[in-house]
């Protein structure tokens, strides 16, 4: 899937968790914060290739996304697994240990759910297309859905441009409209 897609799927799945929990006592920056970690979230298993979104936005990103890929076995392989999850989940969790002391007010659990919401989205976005995702690694075996690879999509073509990003945001809009009422008194009654 593209980054874009990705984007989508990461804030699609936050909502949809958001929704599904009972209402807690937010401050901005602990709402703010989830968002981003969301959406970095929704983008990290593909540092593993020299063209992902953070490698073109560093001067010489190209240089270390190939550097980074090869020390992490190439595009989809340990990012797009439980592994990796782990792995990214524990590095998120020591950053924002160190970060907690400046961000006294900010519940820095959500955030790390944000993190992993978005993480997990990619993986699930990118089970559905023709490369699978190696789930289980060590065990060398992409997985996909649906299990025959002809109905798999195909990264950037027709069917993620023009039916599942259209999709995603009519989920978006059906969660808003039919939660309008939740979503009020949450920013309204639990955001201080």
């Amino acid at each position: 899937m593209t980054a874009r897609t990705h984007d989508l799927a990461a804030i699609t799945a936050l909502l949809a968790v958001v929704l599904v929990q009972p209402a807690r006592t937010l401050t901005l920056s602990t709402l703010l914060l989830c968002v981003l970690a969301n959406q970095m979230g929704g983008i990290a298993p593909d540092i593993d290739q020299p063209t992902a979104p953070l490698w073109r936005n560093l001067p010489i990103g190209g240089f270390f996304g190939k550097i980074f890929g090869n020390l992490l076995g190439g595009h989809r392989f340990l990012t797009h697994s439980l592994i990796g999850l782990a792995l990214f989940g524990f590095l998120v969790k020591l950053g924002l240990a160190l970060l907690h002391p400046l961000l006294p007010h900010t519940d820095v659990g959500l955030v790390l759910w944000s993190f992993l919401i978005g993480m997990l989205s990619h993986l699930a976005m990118d089970t559905l297309t023709k490369e699978g995702v190696p789930w289980l690694l060590p065990i060398p075996v992409k997985f996909g859905f649906p299990p025959l690879k002809r109905l798999r999509v195909t990264t950037g073509k027709k069917f993620e441009t023009f039916v599942i990003f259209p999709g995603l945001l009519a989920i978006i809009i059906w969660l808003v409209a039919s939660h309008y009422h939740q979503i009020l008194v949450l920013l309204k009654h639990h955001l201080i």
